[in-house]
């Protein structure tokens, strides 16, 4: 891997000047083990009142049929160099509490849990990178 640092104007940790978004992605599968790891650094996230308004939905290009599904989900132009990524990862704001108030939090919150998510990656030598994604912002029930 060759290693890409940004040049900052003040210090940063290496985590951060070495993460970057790529839009070519190797054909290799990311091991079982490391996408855990990447779910659990975001599940690590700090949240609004604790509330962690995030979910995740994967597909790995081991299950064609769902890659294929939430790939579909994307803009033409993010579809164009996601489709060699060997995994897609779509985050989900829940945006309103369990009492039904609106979570004016939730889409910093799922921001947070991004970043956390992607710099564990960057620690494992992997790449992400978070488009806007989908066509509408919304992804339908019947695709999920």
């Amino acid at each position: 891997m060759t290693e890409k640092l940004a040049q900052t104007q003040y210090p940063v940790h290496d985590f951060i000047r070495s993460r970057w978004s790529p839009r070519a992605f190797a054909d290799r599968p990311v091991e079982q083990d490391k996408l855990l790891s990447l779910l659990e650094a975001a599940r690590w996230a700090p949240s609004s009142y604790n509330y962690q308004p995030w979910s995740f939905i994967v597909a790995t290009k081991d299950e064609p049929t769902e890659y294929n599904r939430l790939l579909s989900t994307l803009v033409e132009f993010n579809q164009g160099w996601a489709k060699n990524a060997p995994i897609l990862i779509l985050a989900v704001a829940k945006v309103r509490s369990d009492d039904g108030k609106a979570n004016r939090h939730a889409f910093h919150d799922v921001g947070l849990a991004l970043e956390n998510l992607i710099l564990q990656a960057t620690s494992f030598g992997l790449f992400a990178l978070e488009p806007h994604t989908t066509r509408s912002g919304v992804i339908p029930a019947s695709t999920i």
